[in-house]
């Protein structure tokens, strides 16, 4: 996917999750966003997979749910949701990690505890 029709997907993942933050409004689990969110995006024709586990190697060791991605859109675009008062370093430091280990190029962290959902997004981008 290139940077122009990744940039498009992004477009649509951010109206989808302003609309589950209108209709639901901040102060949720993550959860229940999460779920909202993954349904709102299907519903738009966009290709949802929800708690994506990604492996992690330690020496010969492989750990096959090291982390999970809350909701990754068409394999190109990670999504963490959050309902946290801000973010913090350790989310970005997440983020990249999920980008690196998955080879993806972008990813949005999503707060819904916000009073407007477009102060509760940060886009990360993996430089490679």
């Amino acid at each position: 996917m290139d940077s122009d029709d990744l940039d498009r997907l992004s477009k649509e993942v951010i109206g989808a999750a302003i609309e589950v933050h209108r209709v639901l409004g901040p102060g949720l689990l993550e959860s229940a966003y999460e779920e909202s969110l993954a349904w709102e995006l299907t519903n738009r024709g966009v290709k949802v997979e929800r708690q994506v586990a990604i492996p992690v190697r330690y020496k010969e060791l492989r750990i096959e749910d090291g982390y999970r991605i809350d909701l990754l859109v068409n394999k190109e675009l990670i999504l963490e949701l959050k309902s946290v008062d801000s973010f913090q370093p350790v989310h970005t430091a997440q983020m990249l990690t999920y980008l690196k280990m998955t080879d993806c190029k972008l990813g949005l962290l999503l707060n819904f505890k916000v009073d407007v959902m477009r102060k509760g997004i940060k886009r990360v981008v993996n430089q490679f």
